[in-house]
């Protein structure tokens, strides 16, 4: 599989947030106006008008919070059923981001997008239901949030082996990542259970 990192549009819509198209059909890089003086900076992290103009109409019922560690790999997961759209972004910290889109009717089914999140770039990431989730930390430690289109349902969770020879994925590994007994049980590429 190739890996495919690289955005093939930009466009800016009326209320001053960049949305990048990425190489993944669905997957969009965003970057709020962040409005910045002596004081610090505000930023509007959600506003369902302005997702909406960009065709993100799912509605969120679940907000998560994760905090690890430098080396930390959390994914790839996903839920068979009940499946979760989430729009993803670093607080504190930095992490490499993982999309792998698994919808067998894609273009790019099996095809990963890898994207640099962080406190600093205050960029988000909205991955469509239908695809695979996971990040590495990059930075001392990392304060992920994301919202939730559906919620978790521990039966229908899978998860998809973070180091598949299939999908090749360049995960910036800055030493031998810290990972979970339940992600090391990850299965294949080529028998993970996938969308139509």
């Amino acid at each position: 599989m190739k890996s495919f990192s690289e955005n093939i549009a930009v466009e800016a819509i009326d209320s001053g947030m960049k949305v990048t198209q990425t190489t993944l059909p669905g997957v969009l890089l965003l970057e709020p106006s962040v409005f910045t003086d002596s004081r610090g900076f505000f930023l509007e992290s959600y506003n369902k008008q302005t997702l909406a103009k960009l065709g993100i109409v799912d509605e969120f019922v679940q907000d998560n919070h994760s905090f690890s560690l430098r080396n930390v790999l959390r994914g790839l997961h996903y839920q068979i059923r009940h499946a979760q759209g989430k729009l993803v972004r670093v607080v504190s910290g930095e992490i490499f981001d993982v999309a792998v889109d698994l919808r067998r009717s894609s273009p790019t089914f099996g095809r990963w997008l890898g994207e640099m999140l962080s406190g600093k770039n205050k960029c988000m990431l909205w991955i469509p239901p239908g695809f695979a989730h996971g990040f590495v930390v990059a930075s001392e430690d990392a304060h992920v949030l994301y919202k939730a289109s559906d919620y978790y349902d521990a039966a229908s969770e899978r998860t998809l082996a973070w180091n598949d020879p299939d999908l090749k994925i360049e995960w910036r590994l800055q030493a031998p990542p810290i990972v979970s007994e339940k992600d090391k049980r990850g299965v294949p590429f080529r028998s993970a259970e996938v969308f139509d």
